[in-house]
C-alpha cells in the first residue's frame, strides 16, 4: 500500500473515544508482537505508523462512520489507493481494444466490500476537496474509477517525493487533467486532424512505395506537440528541441517546422526544394553535400512570436538522437560571456524526445540519458518525453520486445512520472501535454507520455504486415482513423455535418494538389545539386595558423592559477606539486602536459571562448595529473583557479561525468552544435572506453558536416599507449578514427610534445564557428603526461604554432650518412627518442614524430625526404598490432612519397587482441620493436 492516502488524511482520523483508544492499545502490541494482531490492522500500522490523536479533532465526519468494523474502513482505504496505483491496468488507452483490461483489484469483492458499505463512509475520508456530487465512499470510488480508467492513464506512485504526488494526484482528482474545447477550437482541432492524415494519404498516393515511415495510427502526436508549442510560446521560451527517429517525421517538419508541402513534394520527385524554401527566413534547412535520406532531415523554425523550434537531425540508430538534443538544450540554457560557471535559464529551451515503443526499453542510451536528467553538469530543467506506441517493433510483437508490462517502465527507475494516453483521443492528448508542461515548469523534471496508437502500415510502406502480424492488422484494416473518429464525434455532437467533414478533407486534398503541381512547373528546369566535396573544405584548416602567447602574459597567468584565497587549504601534497608548475618560469624545469593544457585553457579563455572539459574524473584526470578544481583540504569546498585570471571574459566548467559514454559524448556533441564558440571537450578515463560510443562517432561526429550540413569542433581526448596495462588500457583503438577520416571532416593527433598540445588547443579555439571547424581526435598520453622529453620551455609555447611533423633532434645530423627514415607517432616517439639521446652512433638514421596523422602532413615529410637523397628506406614504428594502429592508414600516404624508397613495417604482427596481458611480456615485445627499428 503506498501512502499516498494517508499523505492527505490519516486513516485514524475516523476512529474516536473508546475506539482509538482500542486502535493504540492494539498498536502498542504490534511493537512488540505484529503476529498477534489483527492482519489488517498490522497492514494499517505498518503502513501509516502510530495513531494520532490530532486525527479525531480533523475528522468532522466520524460519527457517521460505523465505529466497530475496523476492517471495513481499512479495506475501503486499501480499494480507494488501489484505484490510483492500478487504475492504469483496466484503464482505456489502446485504440485496437486488443489488449485484456486486469479490473481485479478494483472489485468492491476482492476487498470484502458492498455497496452498502461504502455508502456509510463519507466520501471526505478518501478525498480532498471532493466535488459537490461525490458525497459517500461509493460516490468516491466510482469518481476516482472515472479519472484513473478513462483515456488517460497514470503512474506516479514511484515518485519519491511526497510533495509531487500530492501535486500530481490532487491535479487528477481535482479534474484540472481534462481540456475544454470551444466548438471552433474543436473544428480546428479536426482540420489539424485531417492535415496530418491528408499529408500522408497524399504521398501514399502520388509516390507510391515510397518510404516515408508514415504517422498513421499516432496521428495525434502532432496535436500533442502543437499543444507543447503554445504553451512554450505563453511562456515566453526562446527554444524547444525535438529530437525524434524517422516515424512521423516528415509531418512533424511539415506540420510542426512549418516545412512547406512544395519542399516535402520536391524531394519526394527527387528535384531540389531550396526554391521552394521561405523567402521570410523562417525556416533554416541545412545539407551537407553527400546528403542523407529526407526522414533523417531536420530543421529549425523561427516563429512570429520570436520562439525557434527545432527538429535534430540523426540517423537511423533510433534512440541516438536523445543525447544530442540534451547536450543542445543545455547550451541553449546558458550564457557563457563572462568568468566563472556559465549562468543556465532552464526556462529558456527545454527539449521533447520521441522515442519508439521497441526501441525505449531496448535501448541503453536511453536509461543513460535518464540518468544524468538531474546530475548538475547535464541538467536541463526537465525533458518531456514521448514514446510513439505503435505496439510493434518492425515485426516484433510487445511480448518478444521486453521483459515489462509497458514499454515505458525503464523510466520508473528514474522516478519520471508517466502519463498513457490513448491516441484516437485527441483531445486527452492535448490535456496530457499541457500537464506534462505545467509539471516540467513546476518542479524541472522530466516527464513521459505515452501515446498509445498502432502502425496502420508496415514498418515501411513497402511492408506487407499480414504476413507476419496477421492478428493485428485485420483489427487495423478495420480500424476507423483519428480523424474519422473525432469527425464522427463532431457530427453527432452537431457542431459539423458529415458533408461539412468530407469537404475539409478534399479541401485539404487541393491544397497538397495544388502545391505538387507548383513543384511539377519548376521540375523540368530544376538544376540538381552536386555531390562533390566543397572547395571550402577540400583546402582544409589554415597551415601555420599562429598560437603562441606572449611570455608576460603566460607568467602573470602562472602566478594567478597558483594564488589561492587566504582562508582556502589545498592538500599539502598536491600543494608542493602544483607549486612546481613556478619552476620552469624561473628557467629551471618543463612545462609538463596537465601544465600545458591549463595555460592552453586560461589563455582560451582570454580569447574569450567558453571551455567545457567533461568526461569520468577529468577535474582530477584519470592519472592524477590535471587538478583543475581543488577541494579544501578542511571544509571540501571547491576552488577553480581558472575562474580567477585576469582578461578572462569566457565560463570554464570541468564536470566528473557519471560513469557513461555513449550519452555523455552525444551530449558534448550536441552543446558543441548548439554553442559553436565553445571548446567542448570529451575524456575517456581511458582511450578504450571510447568503444561504447562508437555510434556518436561513426554517425555524428565524422559525418555530420557531409551528411546534414552540421559543423563541429568538438574534442575528444582518449589515453592510449602501451605500458603494459593488458589489452583494454593500451589501445585507444587510433586505427578506427584514422578508417573514417576523408574530406577533411576531422584531425586526429598523436602527440609527443606538450607544446604542441598546447598549440593544437589554441589552434581549435581558433578555428570555432569558422567554415574551417572541424572536431578534433587527440590520442593522448598515459605515462608521458610527467615525461621530462615531452615536457616544454615557456619559450615553446609563447613562440609560433602547431608542428604537424617534429624532427628528433640529434638525429639527422650528417644527411650523407642516413640510409633510413623513422616515421612514429606519441610514446613509440619518446621510446625511440630515450634510446638514441643525443643522437650519438645512429648517424645512420633520422627520426620524424608524425604529430597530427590526419590530415596526414605530406607536405611536411616530402620536404624533410628531399634533405636526404641517400635514404633508402622508410620504416613506420609503432607499438600497436600491424593490423591495428596507423600503419595501414600511413602507408597510402608514404608509398605517394617513396620514390622508389623501400616501405617497411616495424611493431607487434598481426593480432586478434590489442596487447599483452602479462607486463614483462609487453617488456620484451616493446624492446625487440625499439632494437629492430634502430639497428643499421
Amino acid at each position: 500500500m503506498s501512502n499516498n492516502v494517508g499523505a492527505q488524511r490519516s486513516p485514524y482520523s475516523v476512529f474516536k473515544g473508546p475506539n482509538l483508544g482500542y486502535v493504540m492499545e492494539m498498536y502498542e502490541l504490534f511493537k512488540t508482537s505484529p503476529e498477534s494482531v489483527d492482519p489488517e490492522l498490522a497492514e494499517m500500522f505498518r503502513s501509516y505508523g502510530a495513531p494520532s490523536v490530532d486525527g479525531v479533532e480533523q475528522a468532522t465526519t466520524a460519527a457517521a462512520v460505523p465505529t466497530g468494523d475496523f476492517g471495513k474502513i481499512l479495506a475501503a482505504y486499501t480499494l480507494i489507493d488501489a484505484i490510483r496505483a492500478y487504475g492504469h491496468l483496466a484503464a482505456d488507452i489502446y485504440p485496437l481494444n486488443d489488449r485484456p483490461k486486469d479490473s481485479t483489484r478494483l472489485e468492491l469483492s476482492y476487498y470484502g466490500l458492498t455497496e452498502n458499505d461504502l455508502q456509510t463512509m463519507p466520501a471526505s475520508l478518501f478525498m480532498k476537496n471532493a466535488p459537490s456530487t461525490v458525497e459517500t465512499g461509493l460516490d468516491a470510488v466510482n469518481y476516482l474509477k472515472s479519472l484513473y480508467t478513462g483515456k488517460i492513464a497514470y503512474e506516479f506512485a514511484h515518485v519519491i517525493d511526497e510533495e509531487e504526488r500530492n501535486w500530481i494526484q490532487g491535479k487528477i482528482e481535482n479534474g484540472e487533467i481534462s481540456v475544454s474545447l470551444s466548438a471552433e477550437d474543436k473544428k480546428e482541432l479536426l482540420h489539424r486532424l485531417t492535415k496530418v492524415e491528408g499529408f500522408e494519404k497524399f504521398i501514399h498516393r502520388t509516390f507510391v512505395g515510397a518510404k516515408r515511415f508514415s504517422i498513421e495510427g499516432l496521428d495525434s502526436l502532432v496535436v500533442l506537440l502543437d499543444e507543447l508549442v503554445r504553451k512554450s510560446e505563453a511562456e515566453k521560451m526562446k527554444k524547444v528541441l525535438i529530437g525524434m527517429a524517422h516515424r512521423g517525421r516528415l509531418n512533424v517538419l511539415t506540420h510542426i517546422l512549418n516545412k512547406p508541402y512544395e519542399m516535402m513534394f520536391a524531394e519526394f520527385a527527387g528535384v531540389p526544394s531550396s526554391p521552394f524554401l521561405p523567402e521570410d527566413g523562417s525556416l533554416v534547412t541545412t545539407r551537407g553535400w553527400f546528403g542523407d535520406v529526407k526522414y533523417h532531415m531536420g530543421g529549425l523554425y523561427k516563429g512570429p512570436s520570436g520562439m525557434e523550434r527545432f527538429l535534430a537531425y540523426n540517423p537511423s540508430h533510433l534512440e541516438v538522437v536523445n543525447p544530442v538534443v540534451a547536450g543542445q538544450t543545455r547550451a541553449a540554457q546558458e550564457t557563457t560571456d563572462h568568468e566563472g560557471i556559465p549562468v543556465q535559464d532552464t526556462n529558456a529551451a527545454y527539449a521533447i524526445m520521441i522515442h519508439g515503443d521497441a526501441a525505449f526499453p531496448g535501448q541503453g542510451i536511453v536509461p543513460e540519458t535518464f540518468n544524468y536528467s538531474r546530475v548538475r553538469g547535464y541538467r536541463t530543467g526537465g525533458s518531456i518525453h514521448v514514446i510513439a506506441n505503435n505496439t510493434i517493433g518492425f515485426t516484433t510483437e510487445y511480448y518478444d520486445s521486453r521483459s515489462t508490462h509497458y514499454s515505458s517502465d525503464p523510466a520508473k527507475g528514474f522516478e519520471v512520472p508517466i502519463m498513457h494516453v490513448n491516441a484516437d483521443s485527441p483531445e486527452s492528448v492535448i490535456a496530457a501535454a499541457a500537464f506534462a508542461f505545467e509539471y516540467r515548469q513546476k518542479f524541472g523534471k522530466d516527464i513521459l507520455i505515452d501515446l498509445v496508437g498502432y502502425r496502420r502500415y508496415g514498418h515501411n510502406e513497402m511492408d506487407e504486415p499480414l504476413v507476419t502480424n496477421p492478428m493485428m492488422y485485420h483489427l487495423i484494416h478495420k480500424h476507423p482513423t483519428a480523424r474519422q473518429l473525432y469527425g464522427e464525434e463532431l457530427v453527432n455532437a452537431n457542431i459539423l455535418s458529415k458533408e461539412e467533414v468530407e469537404k475539409m478533407d478534399s479541401d485539404v486534398f487541393a491544397v497538397m494538389q495544388s502545391a505538387y503541381d507548383r513543384v511539377k512547373e519548376h521540375s523540368s528546369d530544376a538544376k540538381r545539386s552536386s555531390n562533390a566535396t566543397p572547395e571550402i573544405v577540400l583546402n582544409g584548416y589554415p597551415r601555420d595558423l599562429e598560437t603562441g602567447v606572449s611570455e608576460e602574459q603566460l607568467t602573470r597567468m602562472n602566478e594567478e592559477l597558483l594564488t589561492y584565497p587566504e582562508n582556502f587549504t589545498v592538500f599539502s601534497k598536491l600543494n608542493r606539486i602544483l607549486k612546481r608548475r613556478e619552476e620552469p618560469f624561473k628557467g629551471k624545469g618543463k612545462v609538463d602536459w596537465a601544465h600545458a593544457e591549463q595555460l592552453a585553457f586560461g589563455s582560451i579563455l582570454q580569447d574569450g571562448k567558453p571551455i567545457r572539459l567533461t568526461g569520468q574524473d577529468v577535474q582530477r584526470g584519470t592519472f592524477a595529473h590535471r587538478h583543475l578544481v581543488l577541494h579544501d583540504e578542511k571544509t571540501g569546498e571547491e576552488y577553480v583557479p581558472l575562474h580567477h585570471i585576469s582578461g578572462s571574459n569566457a565560463s570554464f566548467v570541468a564536470y566528473n561525468s557519471p560513469l557513461t559514454e555513449f550519452a555523455v559524448v552525444g551530449y558534448e556533441f550536441g552543446y558543441n552544435l548548439e554553442k559553436d564558440q565553445a571548446l567542448s571537450i570529451w575524456e575517456a578515463q581511458y582511450g578504450d572506453f571510447a568503444n561504447m560510443a562508437q555510434a556518436m562517432f561513426d554517425q555524428f561526429i565524422s559525418a555530420s558536416h557531409a551528411k546534414w550540413g552540421q559543423q563541429s569542433g568538438m574534442v575528444m581526448l582518449l589515453p592510449h599507449a602501451y605500458e603494459g596495462q593488458g589489452p583494454e588500457h593500451s589501445s585507444a583503438r587510433l586505427e578506427r578514427y584514422l578508417q573514417l577520416c576523408a574530406e577533411n571532416n576531422w584531425t586526429v593527433a598523436n602527440l609527443s610534445s606538450a607544446a604542441n598540445y598546447f598549440h593544437i588547443l589554441r589552434r581549435q579555439a581558433k578555428m570555432l564557428g569558422t567554415e574551417v571547424e572541424r572536431p578534433l581526435v587527440i590520442v593522448s598520453p598515459k605515462s608521458l603526461l610527467r615525461h621530462p622529453l615531452v615536457g616544454a620551455d615557456v619559450s615553446d609555447l609563447s613562440d609560433g604554432h602547431f608542428q604537424t611533423v617534429l624532427e628528433q633532434p640529434g638525429t639527422g645530423q650528417k644527411p650523407e650518412k642516413v640510409k633510413k627514415i623513422l616515421f612514429a607517432s606519441g610514446k613509440m616517439a619518446i621510446d625511440l627518442a630515450e634510446k638514441v639521446k643525443d643522437g650519438e652512433g645512429f648517424d645512420h638514421l633520422h627520426i620524424v614524430r608524425v604529430e597530427q596523422l590526419y590530415p596526414f602532413p605530406s607536405d611536411k615529410i616530402a620536404e624533410i625526404l628531399t634533405r636526404y637523397p641517400k635514404a633508402k628506406e622508410l620504416v613506420w614504428v609503432q607499438e600497436e598490432p600491424k593490423n591495428m594502429g596507423s600503419w595501414s592508414f600511413a602507408y597510402s600516404y608514404l608509398r605517394e612519397l617513396a620514390d622508389g624508397k623501400d616501405i617497411s613495417y616495424v611493431g607487434r604482427i598481426h593480432r586478434a587482441s590489442p596487447s599483452e596481458g602479462n607486463g614483462e611480456d609487453h617488456k620484451v615485445e616493446q624492446q625487440r620493436i625499439i632494437d629492430e627499428a634502430l639497428k643499421k
